[in-house]
């Protein structure tokens, strides 16, 4: 009996000898693999954020199954232990499947970059600029300085506008009589434009007939300007064409209807 006894016991302690040097090695061997995926992706120059998630993530995946391969070396029944843990998993991705689609629409973001902080953007129905990129939301500030925090999922799920680039253009639209004189008008509005300290040369600014509307001939005028001088040149650009307009004697219908009435004996 002490025999047996001591052939047991010999025979676990093997196996649990086993086991640390599986945990030792396992241990070393994910650090290794961390450090491997982490150059990686600062060599092509992931996000911060999603690299020290991804490789937060595969540390702790293989840390789970070296755990569970020690476990099994010393005899424990790891096949139940998955499925209480994948049932568990399961769980909670129902309990959190809205967290979890933000959670996915952030780091597609974070990976794909259609934006990033700083950025003037339009998307989940919102427009402001990239407050903060968080992974499950952006924080988005509006021009009139209010915080818009916005679920990643949202942003995903339409459009997103991303008007970061160095130039943009300024579309306003006027109309002007069928009786006014159209080239001298655009004339007018094109000097205007060309004499505005903010409106770029190139590309040149451009005024041309939109549509024959129903009460007036619309005019578009379109000037480029620096990204940081859109609203200002917007403000200034539409009061200017009033006061150019009202001094050559130019007149901007109101929208009117021609009623004819017949007299019946």
């Amino acid at each position: 009996m002490v025999e047996n006894l001591y052939e047991t016991v010999s025979a676990f302690a093997i196996k649990l000898i086993v086991a640390i040097i599986i945990l030792i090695v396992g241990i070393w061997v994910s650090r290794i693999i961390r450090m491997g995926v982490q150059k990686v992706l600062v060599k092509r120059e992931v996000d911060a954020l999603v690299s020290s998630f991804v490789t937060r993530l595969v540390y702790y995946l293989i840390i789970v199954f070296v755990v569970i391969a020690a476990l099994g070396n010393l005899g424990v029944q790891t096949a139940s232990l998955i499925a209480v843990f994948g049932a568990a998993g399961l769980a909670i991705g129902l309990a959190l499947q809205g967290s979890l689609a933000n959670f996915a629409a952030g780091f597609l973001i974070l990976l794909f970059k259609p934006y990033k902080t700083g950025d003037y953007i339009e998307g989940g129905g919102e427009a402001g600029a990239v407050e903060r990129l968080q992974v499950f939301s952006t924080i988005l500030r509006t021009s009139d300085n209010k915080i818009i925090i916005i679920p990643n999922a949202n942003m995903l799920s339409g459009n997103i506008v991303n008007n970061n680039q160095k130039n943009r253009r300024v579309d306003l639209t006027v109309g002007i009589g069928y009786d006014d004189d159209m080239e001298k008008a655009r004339g007018i509005l094109m000097d205007m434009l060309k004499q505005h300290p903010l409106v770029l040369k190139d590309p040149e600014p451009q005024v041309a007939v939109a549509e024959l509307g129903d009460n007036s001939v619309n005019l578009t005028i379109r000037p480029w300007v620096k990204r940081e001088d859109y609203w200002t040149v917007h403000a200034e650009i539409t009061e200017q064409i009033k006061l150019q307009l009202d001094k050559h004697g130019f007149s901007i219908p109101y929208p009117q209807q021609d009623v004819h009435l017949y007299k019946h004996e």
